[in-house]
């Protein structure tokens, strides 16, 4: 028998031998190679859309972002049987290499980085019939990686700059927060100049300038840079965008797939369930939903590995509406014990089951037409609303010194829900700015708890800064006793990186 396996094998090397040398080198249509890709339009609109695809992957905004954004701040916590993964949510932080809790990110972030230059490499090289069609793809790809540093700036700081189609020996060097910041703030100015301040139906879902202005304001703010944070927000004001957003009047709408792309949305990822396929997929049929739900949903309906601190729901409850009602935003938040005695709704249609001091996040469960959850979410997540960007123009308003401005937009997100005007129950917030911003940061908790922008907030407002402000945080948060500061205000570089690339060095602390 082992003689006819060498012949055979003689036979294919014979045969191999006496075939044309073009027809062993036939591209795969599936595969294309840079050799016969980027040559036209229809590749560089695919080349961006490879970038969107990116949205989907678990380690991003399918799933694992959401613990480090929500659960790592003062609003979330996991009590997971999977010890490792909840330790990644009160700061131990003990394998830097642990993948669902940093490497996975990490990696997927540059896998997102590494589309966009692509494109940003090749496309210029394309002859388009339309400029403006080519302009506005190297816009989009500016935006994305624009976003995705941003990301990555908030989490872990001192992130290498890569601005080319990188190679497998390539070796970045080490970037500071500031030089992040300031490629965030090129990469979105360069895009602002191209992209449109809305697109048609067919491309609803990829950027405006209403969204490069939220996410250029937000940098900006980041580092404390009021004036030209005010110069990009006045664009919803003052600019091209006032009027084109406006709140809407049911608060649940901003969570459900029934009513998405809205009038309050500035920014959102396209969620679908249509491919119900393996999660590492990637190509056409790839998953296209969110898992959020499945992952934070409570114990006996999803994985409950993610849940809200109680200490929101107290807050909810300190102001009643103009009618002596509880904040109705409170009902569409969280699940919690007394849901069914304040607003008549069930958990998943359960009366409650869980312990009497635990609380769940509502926005984006798929409680509204189902009694369970999966791993195929179709709920748009809304990355801005129009409701952020109101209370982000009443925060840069007041450290520009018009607090009496700044309250008027305030008084907008309160109004929607029926709660009486600032100077009704918090006249001392509408005299003096640092009044104000105390009161702010609760406005803001309120309106956009599990929003995913709660930890942008903490470090913004240097509550993470000393040891004195953590203590503060700490009463709401227990897992803050285990903060550290200078040292978990950022991330650990994934330590696999740090050993493989000399350019590379650990975050202090770590």
């Amino acid at each position: 028998m082992k003689g006819l396996y060498i012949l055979l094998f003689i036979s294919l090397l014979t045969l191999c031998g006496s075939c044309k040398k073009d027809l062993l080198n036939i591209e795969n249509p599936n595969t294309p190679t840079t050799d016969v890709f980027w040559k036209t339009e229809e590749d560089a609109q695919r080349g961006v859309n490879s970038i969107y695809a990116m949205f989907y992957k678990p380690a991003l905004w399918s799933r694992w972002i959401y613990f480090r954004l929500d659960l790592t701040s003062d609003e979330g916590f996991s009590k997971s049987p999977w010890i490792e993964l909840g330790d990644w949510t009160r700061f131990q932080y003990v394998n830097y290499n642990f993948g669902e809790g940093n490497v996975f990110t990490w990696k997927d972030t540059y896998k997102a980085i590494f589309r966009c230059n692509q494109v940003l490499d090749n496309v210029p090289n394309i002859t388009f019939a339309d400029q403006v069609k080519k302009d506005r793809i190297l816009g989009q790809a500016k935006f994305l990686r624009a976003l995705h540093y941003y990301y990555a700036a908030l989490l872990w700081e001192n992130a290498p700059l890569v601005l080319k189609t990188s190679k497998p020996d390539d070796l970045p060097l080490q970037s500071t927060l500031a030089e992040v910041w300031a490629q965030v703030e090129k990469d979105l100015k360069e895009a602002l100049e191209v992209l449109p301040v809305e697109w048609d139906d067919n491309n609803v879902g990829r950027p405006t300038k209403g969204a490069v202005n939220a996410y250029l304001a937000r940098a900006y703010m980041q580092q404390h840079k009021w004036a030209e944070a005010k110069q990009a927000l006045d664009y919803f004001f003052t600019g091209e965008g006032n009027g084109k957003y406006s709140l809407v009047s049911d608060f649940q709408d901003n969570f459900t797939h029934t009513n998405e792309n809205n009038s309050e949305s500035v920014f959102e990822i396209q969620f679908s369930d249509v491919n119900k396929t393996p999660e590492d997929a990637d190509g056409p049929g790839q998953m296209m939903s969110s898992q959020r739900a499945q992952f934070f949903a409570p114990r006996s309906i999803g994985w409950s590995d993610g849940q809200a601190r109680y200490w929101i729901v107290d807050e909810f409850k300190k102001e009643k509406t103009v009618d002596g009602n509880i904040d109705p935003r409170l009902r569409y938040t969280l699940f919690y014990p007394a849901l069914e005695a304040d607003f008549g709704d069930k958990v998943y249609g359960r009366s409650w089951q869980w312990d009497a001091n635990e609380a769940w996040f509502r926005k984006y469960a798929r409680d509204y037409f189902r009694d369970n959850e999966d791993y195929y979410a179709q709920n748009n997540f809304r990355m801005v609303r129009y409701a952020d960007i109101l209370l982000l123009y009443a925060e840069v308003l007041n450290e520009l010194g018009s607090t009496s401005e700044a309250i008027t937009y305030v008084d907008q997100v309160r109004s929607r829900v029926g709660l009486p005007n600032l100077a009704v129950n918090h006249a001392a917030a509408t005299q003096d700015a640092n009044a104000f911003r105390e009161r702010l940061k609760m406005e803001r908790e309120l309106e956009l708890c599990g929003e995913s922008v709660r930890w942008a907030d903490l470090k913004r407002w240097g509550d993470l800064e000393t040891q004195e402000k953590v203590a503060a945080v700490a009463e709401r948060d227990p897992d803050f006793k285990n903060f550290v500061v200078g040292k978990h205000i950022r991330l650990p570089i994934p330590q696999i990186e740090v050993l493989n690339n000399p350019n590379l060095k650990q975050n202090s602390g770590y």
